[in-house]
């Protein structure tokens, strides 16, 4: 590692990491439920699609598969694998396996100057919203998007969204433009994961549906900063929780979990952002379609309670986008921290307006 004598957190302008290209050597790592041990055909599967599909040389860090209540013991072991995966100048990437419900348990472990001093790419979503605030503070640019077990090993064989999703962010220094619609339709079915012959059938789709405008007019541009509204009510007020100046202009882009918490406990939760005054910096807000078996005529609920939050904090003018395709729903495309993004309320899309991968080392905060 570099000694970065000069790293200061919360910097605006991320550090991209370096493009992945196949024969890279990616870590996997359990941020929090220990998935791969109870269900291991599942994350073989998942394995198989990141080497046959993607061409990259999976590492399995040394607690990664071990029981679910060891690893329930011990968040200490699990901070460790990420901190030496990124450590690691032979790792190009850090992945998880899978999500949970307590990656909060690792803050004490995460040490966020070893993430600045070894920029590079993670991938996670749902629970792994911890790291990327991590990432975020240390300055580096992270990926919302798909696990080894809920993405890569999607029943039936990963969705063309989000295996194009990640070649276009991650595979690619261009700029990624539109996020693509979805014209294959979305689900959230529930397939045991204990049964093998699951894994191989294909969940039920629902329509696609286009994304709604709620409110706002116009172009606005931003960085984008966001995750799972409940692992985000567990890290606010800890160290990872950025300061308030760190919100102005950034795009939020927010989604529930498979928990399906009711849009009136969503609308509290964001009356916390109102409080801190969050709401009266951003420049917008996207969210994610609701999962956990919510029905489609539902949905609209979550927009609703969202804008009359919004409201509230005479914040009627921001861009509300609902209905996109991050988060609990399978496709999943993926989202980059701290990259610039567009929302356009005419055409009721989010572009990504730059790259957010360099093929250029990736210089660390400090170093000449």
């Amino acid at each position: 590692m570099t000694n970065c004598g000069s790293f200061s957190p919360w910097r605006r302008r991320l550090t991209k990491p370096r493009v992945l290209s196949a024969g890279d050597r990616v870590a996997i790592v359990t941020p929090s439920w220990g998935g791969p041990a109870c269900f291991p055909h599942r994350f073989n599967a998942g394995m198989r699609v990141l080497a046959e599909e993607f061409g990259l040389d999976a590492v399995v860090m040394p607690n990664a598969c071990k029981p679910a209540d060891w690893l329930d013991r011990n968040p200490e072991a699990r901070a460790d694998d990420v901190m030496r995966a990124f450590a690691d100048p032979s790792i190009s990437a850090v992945i998880a396996s899978i999500g949970g419900d307590d990656s909060v348990r690792l803050i004490p472990w995460l040490d966020p100057r070893v993430i600045a001093e070894n920029p590079k790419a993670f991938i996670g979503y749902s629970d792994a919203t911890v790291l990327h605030f991590a990432c975020l503070k240390a300055g580096v640019t992270s990926f919302y998007g798909p696990t080894v077990m809920a993405g890569f090993a999607e029943n039936g064989g990963m969705h063309e969204l989000t295996k194009a999703a990640l070649r276009r962010i991650l595979f690619s220094t261009s700029a990624p433009g539109p996020l693509p619609r979805n014209t294959e339709g979305w689900t959230d079915e529930r397939l045991d994961w204990a049964d093998p012959a699951n894994q191989t059938r294909k969940r039920r789709l629902n329509a696609p549906g286009p994304p709604r405008l709620w409110q706002g007019s116009g172009r606005v541009r931003g960085p984008l900063i966001g995750g799972c509204a409940e692992v985000l009510e567990m890290i606010k007020g800890t160290e990872l929780w950025p300061p308030l100046h760190r919100w102005d202009g950034v795009i939020l882009f927010y989604e529930t979990s498979e928990e399906a918490p009711p849009p009136s406990l969503v609308a509290r939760w964001l009356r916390s952002y109102g409080a801190q005054g969050i709401l009266a910096r951003i420049a917008g807000l996207i969210v994610g379609r609701p999962g956990g078996g919510v029905a489609p005529t539902r949905h609209d609920e979550y927009g609703a309670a969202i804008a009359r939050v919004l409201g509230e904090y005479d914040a009627g003018h921001l861009p509300l986008i609902t209905g996109l395709d991050f988060g609990h729903t399978d496709p999943m495309t993926v989202l980059p921290f701290g990259i610039e993004a567009e929302v356009d309320c005419d055409a009721v899309s989010v572009s990504l307006v730059e790259g957010a991968v360099t093929d250029r080392a990736p210089l660390a905060e400090g170093r000449a």
